[in-house]
């Protein structure tokens, strides 16, 4: 690092140290003028006051930490110091990439290294599990999703890979859809689930609608709108006003608001009119997601996972909607 800030952090942590030693003597100190032990003369609820010191044992430890903490400075060095052990970090200097990968290279050839141990044990996995996978393949999703062992296979694996977006019950959370229900952005066939974790979906997007609506006041009117779409109480004014302004939210949403499949269209454009929102149903947010837009992303799985393993998933995902 450059000498200033190896100078900040020289400064920065004896400076601390010192003033912890400097804090410690000072609360060792007594300035009551009262011997310890003795009462202060104060008493409330039958409780006297009596000028104890801070237990020995809380001070020792505290000064116990302060002196490691210098052991440990001299030991691994402060800064641009590498103190008597003469350790180093990656971060001081820039390693030599050659080496670095050369390094690496030995590191992957020894049969003891850890990632060569890992490598084994994905292989003896696959050996074990691998037919397993491959007979579940081979079955469509429809049936597999009456087999409960099955069924078993695919909630782990969605478990370990899905459930931090989509949540561990797969009922999503705010701009993560729900799983478990009927109603899907780009269909809910079983063919349409796995495509979509085969491949991900990167939806066209909704744009931000706040300049072309002629500001705050087109947001809040075409928000009434689509809030009346779900049969909700609004300004009827407002919902008037913004009726003629969602046409330039047809091409996507359809004329009555009810998505892009309802149209035929696959576009990951949302029903309106069914009271189940992605990124929530409130005013604000519907206000919010129509003036700035929004834009989700699902990253593919098919690399990941595998074909295999994702028409299990698939099959998990799919039972989810026909309890």
């Amino acid at each position: 690092m450059s000498s200033f800030w190896n100078i900040w952090v020289w400064v920065l942590t004896l400076g601390t140290l010192v003033g912890c030693i400097i804090l410690l003597r000072w609360c060792l100190k007594n300035f009551a003028g009262v011997k310890e032990g003795e009462s202060m003369g104060h008493e409330f609820d039958g409780i006297e006051e009596l000028n104890n010191p801070l237990p020995k044992w809380w001070s020792t430890f505290f000064l116990v930490t302060i002196v490691w903490a210098f052991v440990y400075f001299a030991m691994y060095g402060l800064g641009n110091w590498t103190g008597v052990l003469g350790w180093k970090s990656s971060n001081q200097g820039i390693l030599n990439i050659a080496e670095s990968k050369a390094k690496t290279a030995e590191y992957l050839n020894k049969d003891s290294g850890v990632l060569v141990q890992y490598d084994r044990e994905v292989a003896a996995a696959d050996a074990k599990f691998g037919p397993i996978f491959e007979a579940y393949a081979a079955r469509s999703i429809e049936d597999l999703a009456t087999d409960s062992e099955a069924l078993k296979v695919g909630q782990r694996l969605f478990i370990q890979n899905c459930a931090q977006c989509h949540g561990s019950d797969a009922h999503g959370t705010t701009g993560f859809p729900n799983l478990a229900d009927n109603d899907w952005l780009y269909g809910g066939t079983p063919e349409a689930i796995k495509e979509s974790i085969m491949n991900g979906r990167k939806a066209s997007g909704m744009m931000a609608w706040k300049d072309a609506l002629g500001g705050e006041q087109g947001v809040k009117e075409v928000a009434a709108y689509v809030i009346s779409l779900s049969g909700r109480s609004v300004d009827p004014e407002l919902a008037k006003a913004g009726q003629a302004k969602f046409a330039m939210c047809a091409a996507c949403h359809g004329p009555e608001g009810q998505g892009s499949l309802a149209m035929g269209l696959p576009l990951g454009a949302p029903n309106l009119t069914d009271n189940i929102w992605l990124y929530g149903g409130s005013k604000r947010a519907i206000e919010e997601s129509i003036r700035n837009g929004r834009a989700g992303v699902m990253p593919p799985w098919k690399d990941i996972l595998g074909e295999e393993k994702v028409h299990i998933i698939s099959a998990y995902v799919y039972s989810l909607s026909q309890d």
